[in-house]
Formats: C-alpha cells, structure tokens, sequence
C-alpha cells in the first residue's frame, strides 16, 4: 500500500468548493473529499467551511467522526 500523498493548508484551503472544484475537509491529519456529499453543497456544512482543518471543531458537532468512513480518503496534511 503506497502513502498517501501530502498536502499543506494551503492546497487544503483551495478545495473549498469555490476556488477548484473538488471539496475537501481534514480531520486528525487526514484529508476527505467530500465533494459528492449533498450536505456539503458550495463547500459549506451548516457554519463549516470545506478546505479547513475541521478537527477542533468535531467536538461540537453532533456526530462522531465516524461519519467520515463514508468518504474517500484523498491524502494527510503536512
């Protein structure tokens, strides 16, 4: 199994869902697409913006991080 590649934040924070098209969200280190999500539509998810380090905010969410099985692992964050 090969690694996966590294991003920074700021190619995080061009997949917002505005400046390029795909939407992507990280989370302990790890980075989702999550794109085809329709609760992620123009890269925003109730006050969340995609292209983000969303782990700090998980705590208040209501739902685990399990929600993110769900989505296709694209890369870490360096």
């Amino acid at each position: 199994m090969s690694e996966l590649p590294v991003y920074t934040k700021s190619q995080l924070a061009l997949r917002n869902g505005q400046d390029k098209p795909q939407i992507w969200v990280a989370l302990n280190g790890i980075i989702y697409d999550v794109t085809e999500s329709r609760l992620w539509r123009n890269g925003k998810h109730y006050e969340h913006w995609a292209g983000q380090d969303l782990t700090a905010e998980l705590a208040d969410a209501p739902h685990t991080e399990t929600v993110f099985e769900k989505f296709v692992v694209v890369g870490s964050l360096g």
